[in-house]
């Protein structure tokens, strides 16, 4: 399972940052295109974080987590690029 939860973050890292560019860059260029793409992206990343946090809670309990630790990956989850840190430090 720990194999698959390294894969979510990763998923979910991207996703926050292919959300945060959709926001950023192409909605005051082309707010057409804005909408189109914001519903399959917010629904994407919205699925991978709760499996992440799913998927954080019952590793907690699987590899014996204190919960400082699964604090900060619960909080990665909420700040760009820390989901990225995460994998590479703590998994």
């Amino acid at each position: 399972m720990l194999k698959f939860f390294k894969l979510i973050a990763i998923l979910e890292g991207i996703s926050y940052l292919v959300l945060f560019a959709n926001m950023l860059l192409i909605k005051p260029n082309y707010p057409d295109l804005y909408k189109t793409l914001l519903y399959p992206i917010g629904m994407a990343h919205g699925v991978l974080f709760i499996g992440y946090v799913v998927l954080a809670i019952l590793l907690k309990y699987e590899q014996n987590w204190d919960w400082g630790k699964l604090g900060v990956i619960l909080v990665a989850s909420l700040l760009p690029f820390a989901t990225f840190w995460v994998e590479k430090k703590y998994l």
